[in-house]
């Protein structure tokens, strides 16, 4: 839970009542009497669900409410499961009051309790709750209980506490999906202990000894020790306040700082640009505040994400500026990199943090700077932005726009869990609008299209060198680079094409049903040297002869890719059929004779020794004969 309102209204106060712990720990707010950076505490509420003792573990951000530290007050929000709103009796509803609920807003918090404090010093109660509950008639928090309480006397804070558990009882435990975060909001250094960070963990669990990454950074630790709320643990879980000890990290920008966010190596990284869907709270139409200005198209802003505080371009798909009421998609190209999954909520401020300009939800947390204004890009970020947390709109959004993706990589950086995100693809594959390929998953539309340009090609090949057995698949490979996830997708198109009526051969992929013949222009040619080659089948002509010129050397390679000749080496060429024959002679004679020499095979032959040496060496490589001194026999 976090506080949210207006300096002054005690909310640090209405915190220390309620848990006994004082969240103001710095000297300059003891000082001061406000609040600056954020302040923790916790609170277990008695509860009984199902008639079982079931009480609430209750971490508790304390932010602050005065406007120069709205910055800090964002950092605390992030990651929360309801907000307590505190509103003063004798102040009623003030300018950070209403920034601070259109924060909440645009950060997806639905759920909150209010507490109208200072009511010692107003008459009419009543008259103040009443004037509360319009301020929020229109908001996510019309229904929010509203409890009047007093510090001074204690006077409505068991109330406050029940009025807590009823707003708890109605939520959703957080979501453990497999992949946590933890936003780092504070960060301090601890003497024997070393450096340790404080945030609201989420998605997953973190473990005592896990090695984990920081993320903008990329470093890679592990975590020695785990706390929740002062007590330590071996494991944390989502939705709890955690303190982690990491050894050999600074406490400084080198180090890690605020903003970062500690979670696991295999969750990606960061990007320096996002796609998103941006918003003006409505709320804002009709006020004069710096707010309610227009957002322009190409102003620097800050973005805060998370605990993170970014500068920031932003750049509008299609309008020069963002009004109050409005939505619109938007490009943030961001100056220093940022970890972010779909789904996550962001608050735009002004660059000079006076103002809360809108809120946004990340739809591509690895936008291309060039791809943004991109048809398929914007037909991806509609599709999205309509249901950003529907598991199967997010499947199939990224499957229509990137056509394939291999599987342990899609939809990585989301808020859904393994489990969740491979039986939605399963249900796509019964639906036949998607289908698995090894370790690729692929749009079926997609896919089907891409195998026939692949089919198209290799058809192109045939007609064009009928005389090739197929296309080389480097050229294959080529015509399909940037159209293919991985390397692995260009295995899976072969396999694929090779169920579909092709098959490869070597290094050539063609038609099952291709049969190399010579094209037009040879074919003269190749009867010339076929002709060669039949004349005297074992007593045929020198390379040289067989093909002095250029065609009828095209024409003898042809016959050699295709095995209708063989190449004994030594100059020697015999047509396939030829060759068979005189093995077939070799073996017959050494299974008559046992043994022989090459003379005596050359004459069983009807050759010459310019053709029955190369040959006889060609048998012995092949496995068919033996050379024992100067005689052959037949191999067992």
């Amino acid at each position: 839970m976090a506080t949210a309102g207006h300096v002054d209204h005690g909310k640090s106060a209405l915190v220390k009542a309620l848990t006994g712990i004082d969240p103001d720990r710095l000297p300059e707010e003891k000082a001061r009497g406000i609040t600056i950076d954020l302040g923790f505490a916790h609170l277990e509420l008695p509860a009984t669900i199902d008639g079982h003792p079931s009480p609430f573990h209750l971490g508790i951000v304390d932010v602050p409410g005065h406007e120069d530290f709205v910055k800090n007050m964002v950092a605390g929000v992030g990651s929360i499961d309801l907000a307590l709103f505190v509103v003063a009796a004798d102040d009623g509803w003030m300018p950070q009051t209403e920034e601070h609920l259109q924060i909440l807003v645009y950060l997806g918090v639905s759920r909150a309790a209010v507490a109208l404090t200072k009511i010692d010093l107003v008459e009419n109660v009543e008259a103040v709750t009443a004037q509360l509950r319009e301020q929020v008639a229109d908001s996510p928090f019309a229904r929010a209980p509203i409890v009047p309480t007093s510090v001074l006397n204690g006077r409505g804070l068991d109330e406050l506490k029940t009025a807590l558990v009823g707003v708890l009882a109605d939520t959703p435990p957080p979501g453990d999906f497999g992949k946590p975060r933890l936003p780092v909001d504070r960060v301090f250094t601890l003497r024997g202990i070393g450096t340790v960070v404080t945030g609201t963990l989420a998605g997953g669990r973190l473990r005592r000894g896990q090695a984990v990454v920081i993320q903008p950074s990329g470093r890679t630790t592990r975590i020695r020790s785990l706390q929740n709320h002062n007590q330590d643990v071996e494991v944390s879980g989502p939705g709890t306040r955690t303190a982690v000890n990491l050894p050999d990290v600074e406490d400084s920008a080198s180090g890690i700082q605020r903003g970062d966010v500690i979670t696991l190596p295999e969750l990606g990284g960061p990007s320096e640009a996002m796609d998103v869907v941006l918003e003006k709270s409505a709320r804002l139409i009709g006020s004069k505040a710096v707010a309610a200005r227009p957002l322009k198209d190409g102003s620097r802003v800050r973005i805060h994400l998370g605990s993170a505080n970014v500068p920031a371009h932003v750049f509008f798909l299609e309008s020069g500026q963002l009004c109050a009421g409005e939505r619109t998609l938007a490009h943030l190209r961001f100056e220093s990199p940022v970890f972010a999954f779909v789904g996550d909520r962001f608050i735009t401020r002004d660059w000079s943090e006076q103002a809360t300009l809108a809120g946004g939800i990340v739809l591509d947390p690895d936008a291309s700077r060039k791809k943004f204004r991109t048809e398929s890009q914007r037909r991806f970020l509609e599709q999205r932005s309509g249901s950003p947390n529907d598991l199967a709109t997010t499947i199939r959004s990224q499957l229509t726009r990137d056509g394939a993706i291999t599987r342990k990589d899609l939809l990585l950086k989301t808020r859904f869990s393994a489990d969740e995100i491979s039986a939605a693809a399963s249900r796509l594959v019964a639906e036949r609008t998607a289908l698995v390929l090894g370790d690729l998953i692929a749009d079926r539309t997609w896919w089907e299209a891409l195998r026939q340009t692949a089919m198209d090609a290799v058809d192109a090949e045939h007609r064009s060198h009928p005389e090739h057995p197929g296309l080389p698949l480097n050229q294959l490979r080529a015509m399909m680079e940037g159209q293919l996830p991985s390397p692995e997708g260009f295995d899976a198109l072969v396999a694929d094409l090779c169920r579909t009526g092709l098959s490869q051969a070597g290094v050539t992929i063609g038609r099952t049903t291709h049969r190399p013949a010579l094209p037009q222009n040879l074919q003269a040619a190749g009867a010339k040297v076929r002709a060669l080659l039949s004349a005297k089948p074992l007593e045929t002509p020198p390379r040289k002869e067989l093909a002095p010129d250029a065609l009828t050397q095209q024409v003898l390679r042809f016959l050699l890719q295709t095995g209708e000749a063989v190449d004994l080496g030594d100059d020697v060429v015999l047509l396939a059929d030829n060759y068979a024959r005189a093995t077939a002679t070799v073996k017959k004679f050494l299974r008559d004779h046992g043994a022989a020499t090459a003379g005596e095979l050359r004459q069983a032959l009807g050759t010459n020794r310019r053709i029955v040496i190369p040959l006889l060496e060609r048998l012995d490589k092949e496995g068919v004969t033996r050379r024992e001194g100067d005689k052959r026999c037949l191999r067992k």
